[in-house]
């Protein structure tokens, strides 16, 4: 199955007609034709199975068969992860992520940043492309990045807040509770500051120790967003 992502579908649309380069890719690459079923997202939750009325690799027209609105999770995942000093590797989390199941992520400028500057165009594109490749019908919000005093004086209302942080007494387990939103805060290569822990603390923020081994950024931010998942069920 091939799902396509048209932000600008909604539920009372009937007739659309798909952009060149994604007529092109309908017609040319996956070689279909007049009556075969597409399925579609919005990115919102919504999901529309459409019939190809006319398959023109310049601008394919399809007709809306039915839509569904698909369930969310009862509980909302966000993670706020410094970019590490290699792209290839924070954009293998922001892929991963969306694969297991990820609400909202803001990139996130700490003092042991090595990455001050993040190309969201290109996240935004890598997110989209991974929605698609899993069949999800949610499209997970990415934010600017963020500098990190500021964003940890933000109200995450209803939001059990934690941080990463090696030298926790607890685990990451122990502090999550059902049917909680969850925000995570993982640092760059360089760990926190200790000035980092202590500001984030006096803003209701519990730290937790996600593994007994040192992880890489990415890695920590899999492991804590998995951690999430399996302690939830």
């Amino acid at each position: 199955m091939n799902l396509f992502y048209a932000p600008d579908l909604t539920p009372q649309t009937e007739i659309y007609t798909f952009d060149k380069d994604e007529s092109r890719h309908i017609v040319k690459s996956l070689r279909k034709k007049n009556g075969d079923i597409l399925y579609l997202t919005d990115g919102l939750g919504n999901w529309f199975e459409a019939e190809i009325t006319n398959a023109d690799p310049k601008h394919t027209q399809i007709k809306i068969l039915s839509v569904t609105q698909k369930n969310k999770r009862p509980y909302r995942i966000h993670i706020a992860m410094a970019p590490t000093k290699s792209n290839d590797r924070y954009e293998w989390f922001l892929e991963k992520a969306v694969e297991i199941g990820i609400d909202e992520i803001t990139p996130l400028l700490t003092r042991y940043s090595e990455r001050k500057k993040v190309n969201l165009e290109r996240y935004n594109k890598i997110l989209v492309s991974a929605m698609k490749q899993s069949l999800q019908a949610y499209k997970p919000q990415l934010n600017e990045l963020a500098k990190f005093d500021q964003f940890i004086t933000q109200n995450f209302e209803n939001t059990k807040k934690i941080m990463a942080y090696c030298q926790a007494t607890q685990s990451m387990p122990e502090v999550i509770k059902d049917k909680q939103n969850i925000l995570i805060l993982i640092g760059p290569e360089g760990g926190f500051s200790d000035d980092e822990v202590q500001k984030a603390q006096t803003k209701g923020f519990v730290t937790a120790n996600i593994s007994t081994n040192r992880l890489r950024t990415e890695t920590a931010g899999l492991v804590s967003l998995m951690t999430v998942h399996l302690s939830k069920h």
